[in-house]
């Protein structure tokens, strides 16, 4: 992040909703990633429906856990497309994944608040869900978050230099975005 976004961002409500969206969601509202997950106050979730009731951008709460909310923000048509393709779908299909993408998003729910509770191990097929690269989040499984390439959104196991690529544009449209909602703009004209 650049000095001047940064300082920016220090005089920015770091609690407002509209700034953890710019922080945490950037690449989706730019149309450079499909999904990605949004922490927030549980008393916000009204906010994030009142923001994206005219976006192209789709949600789903995953958890609500003490006091904040897990959300997946999602563009429909792409997730579905992914989580539909072949090396997906059968991977997915393996773990109990099946029918809708609703349905499938509530079984997700339901295996990540199970993990919150303790009851079971983390569900990495979050990877799929948030739209990473498949062999990044079979390389995770198989090697446990261990042996990758690179950190950056995720651990790379594969095509690191496309990869890096992809990440700095992450950062730019995250920079990007931060600018515009400190100038005033709101998340609905950016991604829309």
């Amino acid at each position: 992040m650049s000095q001047d976004v940064f300082e920016m961002m220090q005089k920015m409500n770091l609690h407002s909703v509209e700034t953890q969206m710019a922080i945490q969601c950037a690449p989706v509202f730019a149309g450079l990633k499909m999904s990605n997950l949004l922490i927030v106050a549980k008393k916000d979730i009204c906010k994030v429906r009142q923001i994206l009731k005219s976006a192209v951008i789709s949600w789903h709460v995953v958890s609500m856990w003490k006091e904040k909310a897990t959300i997946l923000l999602y563009r429909e048509e792409e997730l579905k497309q992914y989580l539909n393709s072949e090396a997906v779908y059968t991977r997915l299909q393996g773990m109990g994944y099946e029918g809708s993408l609703e349905s499938k998003l509530e079984r997700f729910s339901q295996r990540y608040q199970a993990y919150q509770a303790g009851q079971t191990d983390f569900p990495h097929e979050m990877g799929f869900f948030l739209g990473y690269p498949k062999e990044d989040v079979e390389g995770f499984i198989v090697n446990g978050g261990r042996n990758f390439l690179y950190a950056g959104y995720w651990k790379v196991y594969a095509n690191r230099k496309a990869k890096i690529s992809l990440f700095e544009k992450f950062e730019n449209a995250r920079e990007t975005m931060i600018t515009f909602v400190s100038n005033g703009g709101r998340i609905e004209e950016f991604c829309n």
